[in-house]
């Protein structure tokens, strides 16, 4: 079976290709979505409304470390294997993750997965809207879950904690990448969580994570995306944090970082949320300073 040139199963799939696999005994399909807090959309509702067949619902903010007060962060490792196992997720599985936006949260669970040591994960371009747009099968049933063992690896280099931004910011070790809007990463708009202050980490660059899809939602393609980051100012010979409101968007920069080749990059879990609203923290503020495309 040849699959087309954009399909990988360890970072991106086509609704094609997974149409063609939909049936293959070891495929997992994850609903991932997940929506900013003044979206007025419920992620979950939708899901038991219409999803991907054999579809499992993943819900990022329970999946989360729920002994941090900062929104959705990276699980503990028991905490995730707990849950995978009895969502019947496991070694062995080639899993496809989705969102009902259509490239938005579903990143976020691959970079979830990426840091448990899980490979064989790929976001689906296009997310549901694509698959419904094709007039593809759906249904409103949640599968028949059985346990399945998993076992985790956590990668420790793909996450960075304030302490370690602040310090890579300072020193120019690493090159921050904001994923947010121009105008809240100017400190023009105000920021969907309440008590957060506007602006950037200094030293930032500024790529919102729209100039990485097409019109249609889909990802751009590899010279396309090599572009965007570089019009934005980011040299892809250094390494790359990339941060966001909350660290959801964050993973569609690392996402598309991995599709180009660019290994040496991390994520700042934390985010705006917690850098915004510790005072002894440096804000910046005003427009990025390189032209966006």
């Amino acid at each position: 079976m040849t699959q087309a040139p954009q399909d990988d199963p360890r970072t991106l799939v086509s609704t094609d290709w997974l149409a063609r696999h939909l049936k293959d005994p070891d495929l997992r399909i994850l609903d991932a979505s997940w929506y900013l807090p003044d979206a007025g959309r419920n992620g979950r509702a939708e899901y038991e409304a219409c999803h991907i067949p054999g579809a499992r619902f993943f819900d990022i903010d329970e999946m989360s470390d729920q002994r941090s007060s900062l929104p959705h962060m990276a699980p503990p490792n028991e905490k995730f294997i707990s849950r995978m196992r009895a969502m019947g997720v496991g070694d062995g599985h080639q899993v496809v993750v989705y969102d009902g936006a259509g490239m938005f949260s579903a990143p976020r669970v691959w970079w979830t997965f990426r840091l448990m040591g899980k490979l064989d994960i790929a976001v689906l371009d296009g997310g549901l809207p694509k698959w419904l747009a094709e007039g593809r099968e759906t249904e409103d049933m949640p599968p028949v879950l059985r346990d399945r063992h998993i076992t985790v690896s956590r990668q420790n280099h793909l996450v960075r904690d304030v302490t370690q931004v602040a310090h890579a910011a300072k020193l120019g070790q690493a090159q921050v990448v904001d994923a947010r809007g121009a105008a809240r990463f100017a400190g023009e708009a105000p920021e969907p969580r309440p008590g957060l202050r506007a602006g950037h980490i200094p030293g930032a660059l500024n790529l919102p994570f729209g100039q990485l899809l097409k019109h249609d939602g889909t990802m751009k393609d590899i010279p396309g995306l090599k572009a965007a980051f570089e019009a934005a100012g980011v040299d892809l010979a250094r390494p790359v944090i990339t941060s966001c409101g909350s660290g959801v968007t964050a993973a569609i920069l690392a996402l598309a970082l991995e599709r180009i080749g660019h290994r040496n990059w991390s994520l700042y879990d934390g985010s705006w949320a917690e850098w915004g609203m510790y005072e002894d923290l440096p804000v910046e503020a005003g427009p990025a300073r390189v032209t966006q495309v």
